[in-house]
């Protein structure tokens, strides 16, 4: 890896997100900043999506251990590129920023991802992030991203110096693809898990589950309250983001609930974009443990 020449904890502090995500955390980490644990040493992430979360707590906890994880195995590879080979990566982003326009997007999405390199497949998966109609990652049953272009004119494709700094928070982080029920494994008593999986529906209209090509429905959400309590069980700190909908509210009832607001674009039908409610789960007191 290269990167500038600003220190580490110069570098650190730069660094967020670099992709648009459905349910993305930038907008919400101030009101997340006081529902935080006190202390922090073991963090573990299973639904990483565009890393907000990540990103800020590297920041707030000097020496934070990390394992990063989700099924989605082409975000993951793409976050092992930005801390691996973040110059390589830099350097096919050049290419696509110089190149777009309606034929070369199509031309990519279009692309068989068994005959493009690590680094170019991770190049790929940014360039229509940031290009895409609304910062959209959806698939179709056979995995193929499928969303059209967007109707930018001049979109912000990349910044080198934010993908260096992420590079540089992504250093000696644990990255792994795998199902959100392996943080069973990893995590200890005292360690904190943060989840913000695709959320339950809030209507018919507002369901996004096509994340990955198997979806998130009712099933996984009750999986996913299974082992929200036998981490509790184990000891450790657990947060969870979800929509304020009755299922969420019954699968995690007893623990600490907490509303915020988010401004939220997914929706089929524009009336209904803007400010909504959701839900914050914790099994521990904020500020404490």
């Amino acid at each position: 890896m290269n990167t500038a020449d600003a220190g580490p904890s110069e570098r650190l502090k730069r660094a967020g997100p670099f992709l648009k995500w459905a349910g993305g955390k930038g907008q919400l980490l101030s009101q997340f900043a006081s529902l935080y644990p006190r202390k922090i040493e073991r963090y573990l992430e299973p639904f990483v999506g565009s890393a907000a979360v990540f990103f800020d707590l590297r920041e707030r906890f000097a020496g934070l251990r990390a394992t990063v994880s989700d099924n989605n195995k082409e975000l993951i590879r793409c976050y092992e590129d930005v801390r691996d080979d973040v110059e390589g990566l830099i350097r096919r982003l050049r290419q696509h920023k110089a190149r777009h326009g309606r034929e070369h997007y199509y031309g990519v999405r279009g692309r068989s991802l068994g005959r493009l390199s690590p680094v170019a497949r991770s190049a790929r998966l940014i360039y229509l992030n940031k290009t895409c109609y609304n910062g959209l990652y959806r698939v179709n049953a056979r995995g193929e991203f499928n969303v059209p272009i967007g109707s930018y004119k001049n979109p912000g494709i990349f910044k080198e110096d934010q993908f260096r700094a992420a590079s540089a928070a992504l250093q000696e982080v644990r990255l792994e693809v795998r199902d959100f029920s392996a943080c069973l494994r990893d995590a200890r008593a005292g360690a904190f898990v943060y989840f913000d999986p695709p959320y339950d529906p809030v209507s018919r209209t507002a369901s996004f589950t096509g994340y990955t090509e198997r979806g998130f429905g009712v099933t996984e959400q009750e999986r996913l309250a299974g082992i929200f309590r036998e981490l509790d069980a184990k000891g450790c700190l657990v947060m969870l983001s979800n929509s304020d909908t009755p299922l969420i509210r019954k699968l995690y009832r007893g623990f600490r609930l907490k509303s915020v607001t988010a401004r939220r674009a997914i929706n089929s039908n524009g009336r209904r974009r803007g400010a909504i409610g959701e839900l914050v789960v914790m099994n521990y007191a904020p500020g404490k443990g």
